[in-house]
């Protein structure tokens, strides 16, 4: 297994790169944020995932090792491959992602080319309980907030004028605060957002 490379970028393609390593090119479909840094650097290294078919190999590159395993948690999920695990991830920061799992934010996910509303929905499925504190960063709690007053509370909050982030920072606070059911969990979050 190729878990990592570094090199120097000997030519660029379409979402990838060649990265000479020890006088072998790599060709490697990259994310985002890798393609941008080794285009603008021309050299350095990526994570790396194999993916093994019958028609062949292909290397996929990542910016950072948590990158690496949002993406391996992706392709996990039925129907969805690594190219579309690449796109998904190029979508959105690895927070936000995380978030919209969490949250059940199947509309958020379904607006990403190429992941339509039943691809978001099995992702949510089956990676929501795989979300760690880790992959949702600073704002997490250390306890799972119940799904269903979390994404109540966090649509309300934005109904009255509150950011995305905001309001999920809010309720997550809240939660971690002792509140449960979506009235105390807004009632707590809203005296979070006026201080």
């Amino acid at each position: 297994m190729i878990g990592y490379i570094k090199g120097t970028v000997t030519d660029i393609f379409p979402g990838g790169v060649l990265l000479e390593n020890n006088g072998i090119g790599y060709e490697i479909s990259l994310s985002a944020c890798a393609f941008e840094r080794l285009v603008r650097d021309t050299q350095g290294g990526v994570y790396t995932y194999l993916q093994v078919r019958d028609d062949g190999l292909s290397l996929f590159g990542f910016d950072t090792a948590e990158e690496k395993k949002m993406f391996l948690k992706l392709i996990s999920v039925s129907g969805v491959g690594p190219k579309m695990g690449i796109a998904i991830l190029g979508s959105m920061s690895l927070k936000d992602l995380a978030m919209a799992i969490a949250t059940s934010d199947a509309k958020t996910l379904s607006q990403i080319k190429g992941c339509g509303k039943k691809t978001a929905e099995r992702i949510i499925l089956e990676l929501r309980e795989n979300i760690s504190s880790l992959d949702l960063g600073s704002s997490a709690t250390a306890s799972p907030i119940p799904r269903g007053d979390e994404s109540d509370a966090v649509i309300a909050l934005m109904s009255l004028g509150f950011s995305r982030t905001e309001s999920e920072k809010a309720v997550a606070s809240a939660y971690q605060s002792g509140a449960n059911g979506v009235e105390e969990i807004i009632s707590y979050a809203l005296k979070g957002l006026a201080r």
